[in-house]
């Protein structure tokens, strides 16, 4: 046997339908196009964004900003973790929203801030914030310190 004699097995290999090579080819003339119309001619059809003819999605997209694809009611929180209150503060002292805003740790345009659990805390502070996570608030009463959690408002607006 040489390589010469290979050949593929019966009906192993199909081949390939040549259109518009006349009548007895079965697919002769209109080449299985039918006779007139859009998508007998070369380049006919519609494309995959077509939408019958009304404003397609893909073009109102840019329009649809806001609202339709952000949450209202989503409440944006400024972060602050208990390693910068144990930099910023002294002992004892009290911390609210106003104090971390002042001191640059929160930013001004936020309207509710989250404590955070990042890095140690060594010093008692009492401190006031809009939410706290677990392990803020533990390790926030292991140093022997204080929360006080404030009121949310929920409303139909984007809070920031």
């Amino acid at each position: 046997m040489k390589l010469g004699d290979l050949k593929p097995a019966p009906g192993a290999h199909k081949k390939k339908m040549r259109k518009g090579l006349g009548i007895a080819a079965g697919k002769g003339k209109t080449g299985g196009r039918g006779q007139k119309g859009q998508n007998s001619r070369s380049g006919g059809g519609k494309g995959p964004m077509f939408e019958g003819g009304q404003f397609p999605m893909v073009r109102k997209l840019p329009f649809m900003r806001g609202i339709g694809f952000s949450n209202p009611y989503k409440i944006m929180y400024g972060a602050v973790n208990v390693s910068d209150l144990d930099e910023k503060f002294e002992a004892d002292a009290e911390v609210t929203v106003e104090m971390l805003k002042n001191s640059g740790l929160a930013r001004q345009d936020e309207k509710y801030v989250a404590v955070l659990g990042s890095g140690d805390i060594t010093k008692a502070l009492k401190v006031t914030a809009h939410k706290f996570s677990k392990t803020a608030q533990e390790k926030i009463e292991k140093a022997g310190g204080t929360i006080t959690k404030l009121e949310v408002k929920r409303g139909g607006y984007r809070t920031r």
